[in-house]
């Protein structure tokens, strides 16, 4: 499945804005410090998106689910 892919439903940032793709998921990562990228809650967040990218749709709620679990600062 392509990066380009959306999730479900969006996911809303805490400061505002959206990350809606596979892609401003892993672009939104990748701006964080490299520290902060290294903690495991954002390495689980990686790891399930690029599954859903490289397995497809079944991934692709677990990669929102990491994301948000992330963001909220859930181990």
């Amino acid at each position: 499945m392509p990066w380009s892919t959306p999730f479900d439903e969006p996911i809303a940032l805490h400061h505002g804005g959206t990350l809606v793709t596979l892609q401003h998921a892993a672009d939104y990562i990748m701006k964080l410090s490299e520290d902060t990228q290294q903690e495991t809650r954002w390495q689980i967040a990686v790891e399930h998106l690029i599954n859903a990218a490289e397995q497809g749709a079944g991934w692709l709620m677990f990669a929102r689910i990491a994301m948000l679990r992330a963001l909220n600062g859930d181990d």
